[in-house]
């Protein structure tokens, strides 16, 4: 795989990995390690099966860098108008968390070096700055990423060796609560925690010289990375700390304040990983609606940037408020998007046996009526 490839892996994986990497062990240590787990290498399974259909269907499309054509090639003017509207619906509501939680943080940091900005004045300044890199395209994207996530790995693994004086093989072993349903509840945190789909149709675009067996080993590589590092961070949580201690968690602050405890300068190390996953999260995501943008509206590219970044910016500014609320329906918009709408285009391009020569997602039709039974599972686990 040549760095280029490498680069989109590490995308992928970079717009995965989120809030998510600290909420998973507060909300998945209770049930156990073996159960936790199990749970998410199954949800990790489905996911990045479906974005195999996606890369099949973004492939038998005969590319396109927003899912805007792929839709309407596949799919005519209906489908194209139901995959708009809930992408928009999703991909500006990301952007709106992130601008949210990007901007908080900044504020925080210029404070620490003497800099006071109001709430909108941070929004605003991380906007514009991020926008920018945005717009100089995917290769600057990339390269900038590579370095980032690097960074993020380094926190980690400065995380987990701070953690083994604690550890305790004996704690791997404890169980605090043996509700499986409420165990099956928490599956919206981790589908929503692999939710690295949106930026595969840019990807497939900015390696277009790539072979399809290229492509479909970048995704598979960007998932197993965010996979290890849940992984490896749930077996030190567990490992860590008392089962009913985790229990008692209701917010990931608390999580982070115990660590702070034991370790004074974790706290700034854990804050420094969550300030770089808000912003890998946030390029793989305005990257996609970019692109979407650019896709729908043509090469004016003022026009794009303020579609892009100006309209989540007045959201996060204006209902700020009422916003968080309206997240907690962002899983099944993501559910209907990267599971429902793939498999729809797959179905319809292997029976116009369009392009069958190129890649086909391995398993054939047991495969597909597995994929709809996961995004059956996902929307009913949210609606528990």
């Amino acid at each position: 795989m040549n760095t280029k490839l490498l680069g989109s892996a590490l995308i992928v994986s970079g717009t995965a990995l989120g809030a998510g990497m600290l909420a998973i062990p507060m909300v998945l240590a209770q049930f156990g390690l073996a159960y936790g787990s199990l749970l998410m290498a199954f949800i990790w399974f489905g996911t990045t099966y479906a974005a195999l259909l996606l890369l099949e269907a973004t492939i038998k499309s005969d590319g396109g860098i927003g899912l805007n054509s792929i839709a309407r090639k596949l799919l005519g003017r209906s489908g194209q108008w139901l995959s708009n509207s809930l992408l928009y619906a999703l991909l500006i509501c990301l952007l709106m968390a992130y601008i949210l939680g990007a901007a908080d943080l900044l504020a925080q940091l210029l404070s620490s070096v003497g800099l006071t900005l109001s709430q909108v004045e941070s929004q605003v300044m991380f906007t514009l700055a991020a926008g920018a890199i945005v717009t100089c395209g995917t290769g600057v994207i990339d390269k900038l990423n590579r370095v980032l996530f690097m960074v993020m790995i380094l926190c980690l693994v400065l995380t987990l060796g701070a953690l083994l004086p604690q550890f305790s093989f004996t704690a791997l072993q404890q169980v605090s609560n043996h509700d499986h349903f409420s165990l099956i509840e928490t599956s919206s945190v981790l589908f929503t925690s692999f939710g690295f789909m949106v930026v595969i149709p840019s990807l497939v675009t900015y390696n277009n010289e790539a072979t399809d067996k290229q492509l479909r080993n970048m995704i598979i590589l960007g998932s197993i990375i965010p996979l290890v590092c849940y992984l490896c961070w749930l077996f030190a949580v567990v490992g860590s700390l008392p089962a009913q201690q985790l229990k008692q968690f209701t917010n990931v602050s608390e999580l982070m304040s115990v660590f702070q405890q034991q370790t004074p300068w974790i706290g700034n190390v854990l804050s420094l990983f969550t300030g770089l996953a808000l912003l890998t999260s946030f390029f793989g995501v305005a990257m996609a609606l970019f692109h979407q943008n650019s896709d729908a509206l043509g090469s004016n590219r003022t026009l794009i940037y303020v579609v892009t970044f100006i309209l989540p910016l007045l959201g996060a500014i204006g209902a700020a408020d009422k916003f968080l609320s309206v997240l907690a329906y962002a899983g099944i918009i993501l559910v209907l998007l990267a599971v429902g709408m793939p498999l729809i285009m797959v179905i319809k391009a292997r029976r116009a046996e369009i392009m069958s020569q190129r890649y086909r997602a391995e398993g054939g039709t047991s495969m597909l009526i597995f994929s709809l039974l996961f995004g059956v599972f996902l929307i009913t686990s949210q609606l528990m």
